[in-house]
């Protein structure tokens, strides 16, 4: 079951004329409960238009600091992105989860750091570069930063003032893609900027760890660039702002119906459902209160596993090949194609 806790909005904060950033008052008696790891996310819940909202946001604080804030960004036609950014104010309250997710950043002493960030892409990158900053001196951290123009640049004055602060250790790069910016890149993050700086302009740095944030596009682009220039895929760690159809596996889900299990809180439900629904959707709308967020299949929050039967999912930028070996799916993006299965929701 998703928890979520109330708690009064502490500071909306206008970061740029399309996006804020929000700090939670998290009581002393919870706040052990919202630990987290630089890259990880909350969800925040509301009703609105008399329905349930939930979305994803990345935590752009440090552990160190003590606070809790999320940046939000305004999405066309976005039901809670448009009301968080102009409606939502110092003293509201609202309902948010405990920070999740495996975007995560493992901070060693003596390490190189490097991030490519696109937009609001920034979010749990700056939590990244400040906690190498503030924790690691004998560790740097190289930051590529894409936006449309400076005035839709989130955190642009905190980001220029640490690199004032770490002039050795924080280097930072923009890139403007309707901009021209005196001394910066003008374009969007692809593979020809990556080369730029990792096979001419850092040249003679080892990156140890690579994190990109920002559209799948890019962070394809990319992640093969970094490969090329000898960094391991598994030290390429990345978070998607959407992710594509699997177009193999859309086409394995048919017309039919299933019988399905579900495990959830130590308790078992069974009911039928259309093989064309997700598990996720079909498990809400038979009262289960099954935990989930983005319901795009890039963050875990939605995470379950078949015990019985199979399903397939027709978008995932989440899970490995040897987790979906071992029967792990997104719920939200899971169809069944067997006449039965059986998902559990606990053993995750």
């Amino acid at each position: 079951m998703a928890t979520f806790q109330k708690v009064s909005i502490k500071e909306v904060k206008q970061e740029t004329a399309n996006a804020v950033s929000v700090l939670f008052d998290i009581p002393e008696n919870l706040k052990s409960d919202f630990d987290f790891t630089s890259g990880q996310y909350i969800t925040l819940q509301k009703e609105l238009n008399g329905e349930e909202v939930r979305r994803a946001y990345s935590i752009c604080s440090t552990p160190k600091s003590g606070d809790v804030r999320v940046a939000i960004k305004a999405v066309e036609n976005g039901t809670f992105s448009v009301y968080a950014t102009s409606e939502l104010q110092t003293g509201d309250t609202i309902e948010i989860s405990i920070p999740e997710g495996r975007f995560i950043l493992n901070a060693e002493p003596n390490k190189n750091y490097i991030a490519f960030a696109a937009g609001s892409g920034i979010t749990p990158i700056l939590s990244m570069v400040k906690t190498v900053l503030e924790n690691e001196p004998s560790s740097s951290f190289t930051l590529v930063y894409g936006n449309k123009s400076v005035d839709d640049t989130i955190f642009h004055e905190e980001l220029n003032t640490l690199k004032e602060t770490y002039s050795s250790q924080f280097k930072l790069h923009y890139i403007f893609s309707r901009e021209e910016v005196k001394n910066q890149l003008r374009g969007r993050i692809d593979n020809s900027v990556c080369n730029y700086f990792v096979k001419n302009m850092y040249k003679e740095t080892t990156f140890d760890a690579a994190y990109l944030c920002g559209p799948e596009e890019m962070i394809n682009e990319v992640s093969k660039t970094l490969e090329n220039n000898n960094i391991s895929k598994e030290n390429i760690h990345f978070e998607l702002f959407t992710a594509s159809i699997d177009e193999e596996a859309a086409s394995e889900v048919k017309e039919g119906t299933t019988e399905i299990t579900v495990l959830l809180d130590d308790e078992e439900t069974t009911f039928t459902m259309q093989q064309t629904d997700d598990i996720l959707a079909a498990s809400l709308r038979n009262d289960l209160d099954a935990p989930y967020s983005c319901q795009g299949g890039v963050c875990s929050s939605c995470m379950c596993k078949v015990t019985e039967g199979k399903a397939v999912m027709i978008k995932n930028s989440i899970l490995t090949d040897s987790e979906i070996e071992e029967g792990l799916i997104l719920a939200c993006q899971a169809h069944p194609t067997t006449s039965k299965i059986t998902i559990d929701f606990d053993d995750v």
